[in-house]
This record gives C-alpha cells, structure tokens and sequence, in this order.
C-alpha cells in the first residue's frame, strides 16, 4: 500500500497515509460480520414480526375472554334475577298456600257447623215427620170412621148391597184392612174389604201401587175366605176422574167423602 502511494506522494506522506489507511481498515467491521449481524438483525425482526402477532392474537383473545366474561356477567345477573323473581314467587304461593290452608281451616270449621245444624234439622225434620205421619193416621182414621157410618147407606143405594153389620178395622194374614165387613146382594152373602186414602190425585204408577196395595189385601181375604165373593172398596175424600176409571177396570168401586 506504501509503494502505490508513493508514486502519488512523497514517501512519509505515502508511509503516513499507509498506517492511517492500516488503522482504519482494522477498525472497520468485515463483510462477513456484516452479513451476520444483517441475519441478527433479520431474525431479531422476524421475532418482533412474531411478537407483534402473538401479542395481537393475545389481545384479540384478551378481548374475547373479556367479552365471554361480559357475556357470564350479564347471563349470572339474569340468572340472579331471576332467582329473585322465584323467591318472590314461592314468596307469593307460600302466602296463598296460607291463606288456603286457612280457607280449608275455616270450611272444615263450618262443615262441622253445618254437620251439626243438618244434625238438628234431621232431628226436626224427624219429629216433623212423625207428627205428620201421627196427624196423617189420625185423619185416616177420622175419615175411616167416617166411613163406617155413611158406607152401608151409600152401598145400599148404589149397589144394593145390606150391610149386616159395622165395618171394623182389622188384620188378616199379616195385612192391615182399612174396611173388613159382610153384606147381603140379592141374599147372597158377600165380604167387603176396603183401603182408605185421604186422597187419589196421583200419577199412573202410583195409582198402579195403590190399586196393587188393595189387590194384595183382597187376595190376603181371600186366604181365609177362599169361597166368598169379595167386593173391594177404596175410600177417600178425592179421587181424579182418571183414577176412578182405572179402579172401576180392575173391579174396585171408589167412594168419596163428599158424597155422605
């Protein structure tokens, strides 16, 4: 290097010039360091590249744990909400199950009010009953005597019939007979049985039942009396034309009181 500065120089500028140019040439970085330090450098980027993304796809997960937490948030105070809202509702069906408990408290108590009211009432209604039924046997009764005096005038009369004696009250073969009496027709012998009703007005089963009632009395005669014509009577203070009918058809002659 100092001889080609020579020919330009003189030789201590050209010396001078060769230790300065020496220094500085060793002071100076090589190529081959310089590309590693290019590749240092590079893989440095590369890395900061690779930081940047990690650090944006952090935040991005950041950002959608933050709003799942959001999300969790809103959804645990919904849910808060709402179990408030159970709260008050069970709240609210514990007072009404109170509230019906003591309705139920209170209807059993007047059930049993009432239980015992209907208690009286049948009591009452009892005693009623056998007062009416006691005052209905006494009208019976009544008109049943009644009868006994105004039947043999109406019998003769109408059918010509001779009462030999009074009608009694009797029971034959376990039947009750209202009218139990003997009676001449023609100078044959006859039996008389009758049932007293206070009153005929009724419908076609129960006229059924009335008229079988007799029936079973007549046949319950006719036991004993196996040979004897038996005429059936029915006594009463009203009968409905149609019931007169129909006992007329099965042989039973109908007498009212307003005809004595």
């Amino acid at each position: 290097m100092t001889e080609r500065l020579q020919r330009a120089f003189p030789p201590e500028q050209a010396g001078l010039l060769a230790e300065v140019i020496s220094d500085a040439y060793d002071s100076l970085v090589k190529a081959s360091d310089f590309n590693e330090l290019k590749a240092i450098v590079a893989e440095i980027a590369r890395s900061q590249r690779e930081l940047v993304e990690a650090q944006k796809q952090t935040n991005q997960r950041v950002g959608e744990l933050a709003e799942a937490q959001r999300q969790t948030d809103q959804r645990l105070a919904e849910l808060a909400e709402a179990q408030k809202q159970t709260n008050q509702r069970i709240g609210e069906l514990a007072e009404a199950q109170r509230q019906t408990d003591q309705r139920l408290a209170e209807l059993a108590e007047a059930q049993k009010h009432t239980e015992g009211q209907l208690r009286d009432l049948v009591s009452v209604v009892r005693g009623l009953a056998a007062e009416l039924g006691g005052l209905s046997r006494s009208v019976s009764y009544s008109l049943e005597n009644e009868a006994y005096r105004a039947l043999p005038s109406l019998m003769k009369q109408r059918f010509g019939l001779e009462v030999e004696q009074r009608f009694i009250r009797t029971e034959i073969n376990g039947e009750e007979i209202n009218l139990f009496g003997w009676a001449r027709r023609n100078g044959q012998r006859v039996l008389i049985v009758g049932e007293a009703k206070l009153q005929l007005d009724v419908r076609w089963d129960e006229r059924q039942s009335v008229l079988d009632q007799l029936a079973r009395k007549v046949e319950a005669v006719r036991a004993v009396y196996p040979d004897q014509e038996i005429i059936p009577i029915l006594v009463t203070h009203y009968a409905r034309p149609v019931f007169i009918q129909a006992a007329e058809a099965r042989g039973v002659k109908v007498f009212q009181s307003f005809e004595w």
